[in-house]
């Protein structure tokens, strides 16, 4: 068994560090890990994607066209971008935020439209969470990235606590307390999807 995750959203959204917990999750359960990252412009606003993938054996860092088990994406857009990789029975798990890339930004394109529709079109398993709104009812829109850890954690089926746990030992500790809430804020996102 290997799972394939690829994380993708744009810069300064904790792409990486999600990546990281979701690292160190799995190497709690004895899991080998392997993991990957791009992020080319990502201080500019850019694309970021990291790779993880566990399981007893892990040969590859790289999660390649048609292999991912889940897309994990904190823009619709990048969610879209990504779809390829996702296996025929893969899950997307996606922030409905929109951020516009350069290109957009710049009116040298226009941002697609219908993007969610998109994405549940392409895919059987998509849960779709306004991860944006539940940090702002936190009070800090950097939890986003913690509320769709905690979707996936729910998505597994894998207790709170557990998670919680890597949390404390990852984030600085002055942090902790607000982003174990996004975590119980995006389970229950997931649960009551």
């Amino acid at each position: 068994m290997t799972k394939n995750i690829l994380i993708v959203g744009v810069g300064g959204q904790g792409t990486l560090l999600t990546g990281r917990i979701i690292g160190n999750y799995a190497m709690s359960k004895n899991y080998d890990v392997k993991m990957s990252e791009v992020h080319g412009m990502a201080q500019r606003g850019g694309s970021v994607v990291m790779q993880v993938k566990y399981g007893d054996k892990v040969y590859s860092p790289l999660v390649e066209l048609g292999e991912a088990d889940i897309i994990f994406a904190f823009e619709k857009l990048e969610a879209l971008r990504y779809m390829p990789f996702l296996k025929k029975d893969g899950v997307v798990i996606a922030n409905t935020q929109r951020i516009d890339p350069m290109p957009v930004v710049m009116g040298a394109a226009t941002y697609p439209d219908a993007i969610l529709e998109q994405l549940q079109a392409a895919c059987e398993q998509t849960c779709l969470i306004d991860a944006l709104a539940i940090a702002e009812e936190i009070g800090n829109v950097k939890v986003v990235n913690m509320i769709m850890i905690g979707a996936y954690a729910a998505y597994i089926g894998d207790s709170l606590e557990e998670w919680k746990d890597i949390i404390e030992k990852t984030v600085p500790p002055h942090t902790v307390a607000m982003n174990k809430e996004a975590l119980r804020r995006g389970y229950e996102a997931y649960l009551n999807k």
